[in-house]
């Protein structure tokens, strides 16, 4: 869901299933406040259960906080592509599963796709 900001600088940002989403939410919140940083969220299930868990949020509280939000099912979203002009990526928190993927080129979701492509 793009809500059509004119950034001129964008920053992919993912949450996975390890302890610590406030750090991408924060970072969120932080972003929409200082603008001028096209935001594209992405959260795994894990990343779901922790911040449900620990910060007692649901989507209707999170997607807002990104200009963009992708599903992570979707391995043809355009920050799976190289061509796609970015800052960079902010996985965090990072699961091991996650870390290992990234580690070992697997893109098998668009959290690690993306990465790859960053």
């Amino acid at each position: 869901m793009a809500t059509g900001t004119a950034a001129s600088r964008r920053l992919i940002v993912a949450i996975t299933g390890a302890t610590g989403a406030i750090y991408s939410v924060r970072l969120l919140e932080t972003l929409r406040k200082l603008g001028g940083v096209e935001t594209h969220l992405l959260i795994s299930s894990a990343g779901w259960l922790n911040i449900q868990h620990e910060l007692q949020l649901g989507k209707d509280n999170v997607h807002p906080l990104a200009d963009v939000v992708h599903s992570v099912r979707d391995v043809g979203a355009s920050i799976a592509s190289g061509s796609f002009a970015t800052e960079g990526m902010i996985v965090a928190p990072c699961s091991m599963r996650t870390l290992a993927s990234g580690a070992h080129g697997l893109s098998d979701n668009l959290i690690t796709r993306a990465a790859a492509s960053c």
